[in-house]
């Protein structure tokens, strides 16, 4: 028998489960939560999110300050890194930030039973110690599956976290590796490799495909593959590796044309896996349970994100949808207010997506590509920040606004944007295109003066008509 009964049981404890478990308990919910690891918040917040974006920052003001003050009068020569206490600052953000979590469950009633949970039946779900026996065993009204999601592995080349390591082992680099190989261009692999190219690296991104970001729009894709050219990262596109030999001081592998021809070797001394992330499901006792997967390995559930078995759900990166914490924070509201009587709901279209480099890219909706493959008719209105006078006292002119309208009703389709502030300005286009706002709409809101986003109003004006500034 259950020793304990809840209304809510959750497994795992990321951006979806902990978010869940918060809106569950402030609905009148009887919450708990299982996590296996030792502090709460998931991949993102402990070896994800958090911890890529401190060091982001750190590295993005280590060069700032050795290559950028000068143009604004400000000379200091050139800066040493103290890697130990950049390391220890981001060390020290995590901690922050999982411990608010625990506040937060504290303040909210929410049971944490550590261990890892396996799915027994419906409404029992079972916690397990890191020797796989069972500590305890709860009873549940209502179980929601949110095990977020691991690394992909890549055959021939086994990650050992040291030499050959995933996101999570080059958050804890010892050094600054003198060669990093990165295999895979997406939002991982440019966000760390640009971290440590910034502070030292000689870096070389290999990528299968014959573009880098393959869910970026590809006219801002081709510029901001030029831009991160020019800050030094180098790229081998069209190309996969077959191979890796790390019983030498570095790693040795082995690359071949994706489309068939002649191998070479490149030599590093750190390599970075980052070729996308899948779905935790294993050891939740599914296949017990009787909860159906998609034919991509991921939970199948409905519009209300009930699984296959009533009473059982999932959110998060473990159901269809881009892997991002956003998202799934906000399959975690929308769920529980269901299970809770309320109307939750998410509009997956407009989720938006930003990748952290200098500069910015960060996109809501439709790119160029989907609105022709649809046979949309559509027109284009753009901007670039040289034209903005904030971004120019910024000294942060790099890119532009894209804004996507239908080409009969104006309505915006799609937002993409390359700059210094990319990802807080496409907060604005979610929140327009969520209003179904037009171009004209967004190009007729008083935008304060002189701020960055006055390039987003301009962009909608070119969609709509003209815009006034260019």
């Amino acid at each position: 028998m259950a020793n304990d009964s809840y209304d809510l049981v959750i497994i795992g404890a990321g951006p979806a489960g902990y978010v869940a478990a918060i809106r569950a308990a402030q609905l009148g919910l009887k919450v708990a939560v299982v996590e296996k690891n030792p502090t709460l918040g998931g991949t993102c917040l402990n070896v994800g999110c958090i911890p890529s974006k401190a060091l982001l920052q750190s590295s993005h003001l280590f060069e700032e300050t050795g290559h950028d003050l000068a143009a604004h009068g400000i000379v200091v020569g050139a800066p040493t890194l103290d890697f130990t206490q950049m390391m220890k600052r981001k060390s020290e953000v995590v901690g922050a930030t999982t411990k608010g979590i625990e506040f937060l469950f504290k303040k909210n009633k929410i049971a944490w039973l550590q261990g890892a949970g396996r799915i027994e039946a419906a409404g029992k779900v079972s916690v397990l110690g890191p020797d796989g026996a069972v500590k305890d065993t709860v009873a549940a009204k209502n179980i929601l599956i949110a095990a977020g999601s691991e690394v992909t592995p890549l055959p021939g080349v086994v990650i050992d976290e040291k030499k050959i390591v995933s996101s999570t082992g080059a958050l804890e680099f010892g050094e600054v590796p003198r060669r990093l190989v990165v295999i895979g261009a997406g939002i991982i692999g440019l966000e760390l490799g640009s971290v440590w190219r910034r502070l030292g690296s000689d870096v070389t991104v290999v990528e299968f495909l014959d573009r880098i970001c393959p869910s970026i729009d590809d006219e801002i894709a081709k510029f901001f593959q030029r831009s991160l050219a020019k800050q030094g990262l180098k790229f081998k596109l069209g190309s996969k590796v077959t191979k890796a030999d790390a019983s030498g001081a570095g790693v040795v592998l082995t690359v071949e044309p994706a489309k068939g021809g002649a191998a070479e070797t490149l030599e590093a001394d750190r390599v970075l896996v980052a070729i996308g992330r899948r779905p935790h499901v294993a050891g939740l006792g599914l296949d017990k349970a009787g909860i159906k997967l998609t034919e991509h390995g991921r939970i199948a559930v409905d519009a209300h994100f009930q699984t296959s078995v009533p009473g059982i759900y999932a959110i998060g990166d473990v159901i269809d949808g881009p892997m991002l914490a956003h998202k799934a924070s906000e399959d975690g509201i929308a769920c529980v207010e269901t299970i809770a009587g309320q109307k939750g709901h998410v509009n997956w279209d407009l989720v938006p997506s930003v990748v952290y480099t200098q500069p910015e890219v960060a996109w809501v909706g439709k790119t160029e590509e989907q609105l022709k493959a649809a046979g949309v008719a559509y027109k284009i209105g753009k901007y670039p920040f040289t034209a903005d006078p904030r971004s120019r006292a910024n000294a942060a002119t790099e890119g532009f606004v894209k804004v996507l309208a239908d080409k009969a009703t104006d309505r915006v389709l799609g937002v993409h944007i390359l700059g210094a502030e990319a990802g807080t300005l496409i907060g604005e286009a979610a929140l327009a295109m969520e209003f179904a706002a037009s171009a004209e709409d967004i190009g007729r809101i008083c935008h304060a003066h002189p701020t960055v986003n006055e390039a987003l109003k301009e962009a909608a004006l070119a969609a709509w008509e003209k815009p006034i500034h260019l």
